[in-house]
């Protein structure tokens, strides 16, 4: 069993930055796959960013690129998603996911744990 804690939420103003991160606790940290998706009020929960267990290796949504950064230290079990230039668009709860796989994945049905969501919003 895996569970997954996001943190650094909030409220921010378009333009600017947020940094979220996402504890780890459980099967070992490195051997998964890390995903960020989210999900906005009335929409379908949407891929984010990826990264594989190594870090070598991440992958974006179009909406996001450029602007959002993925990242993980499995050191410390925690992958990061470092937001920038940030959008009244992006507003939407933000998940923390981790894939069995060790490749980048991108569909929801990829993940298998899943945390509770942080909450951004980001105001006009």
């Amino acid at each position: 069993q895996v569970q997954l804690v996001e943190s650094g939420g909030g409220l921010v103003q378009a333009g600017g930055s947020l940094r979220l991160s996402c504890a780890a606790s459980g099967r070992t940290f490195s051997s998964y796959c890390m995903g960020w998706f989210r999900q906005a009020p009335g929409k379908e929960r949407e891929f984010v960013a990826t990264i594989s267990w190594s870090g070598a290796n991440t992958y974006y949504a179009d909406s996001v690129k450029g602007r959002f950064t993925i990242s993980r230290d499995n050191a410390k079990n925690t992958v990061y998603l470092q937001m920038n230039s940030l959008k009244p668009e992006d507003t939407a709860v933000y998940y923390c996911a981790a894939s069995l796989s060790r490749g980048i994945m991108t569909t929801k049905t990829a993940y298998n744990y899943w945390g509770q969501g942080t909450q951004v919003t980001v105001s006009s």
